[in-house]
């Protein structure tokens, strides 16, 4: 997975970032004071984008934290089984298996258009 640099004084809540590895979305972000002989601390509260577990980190305003770039794309449904869906990406016309999330289960239909996260692992994340 694609990775790039940031410091944790610019994320918000909404904002991806790599917590043990793993591609986490930013839930909520507290900053609190300066100390007598300190920095601001930063706890950042995320949950991971494939688990759904959620995790945290604390470190000075002024700490880097990786962020993992995440592609977005689109492919086709070519056949389903009951937890996975074979799919061809619209674009490079790759043909992969991805699990079925508990949401869309009976949803999706042969032939139907979802939309994919690359994050090392694909994952499914709509249908169009």
């Amino acid at each position: 997975m694609e990775t790039k640099f940031a410091i944790i004084n610019e994320l918000k809540e909404g904002s991806y970032v790599l917590i043990d590895g793993i591609p986490c979305r930013v839930v909520s972000y507290t900053k609190s004071k300066p100390g007598k002989h300190g920095a601001a601390k930063i706890r950042i509260e995320a949950l991971g984008l494939v688990d759904e577990r959620r995790r945290s980190i604390v470190n000075s305003s002024d700490a880097r934290v990786e962020i993992p770039i995440i592609e977005k794309r689109g492919a086709q449904v070519i056949s389903l089984t009951e937890d996975k869906a074979s799919v061809m990406d619209t674009e490079s016309y790759e043909t992969f298996e991805l699990d079925i999330p508990a949401e869309f289960k009976g949803k999706l239909t042969e032939g139907a258009q979802v939309l994919y996260w690359d994050l090392g692992v694909k994952i499914i994340k709509g249908i169009k």
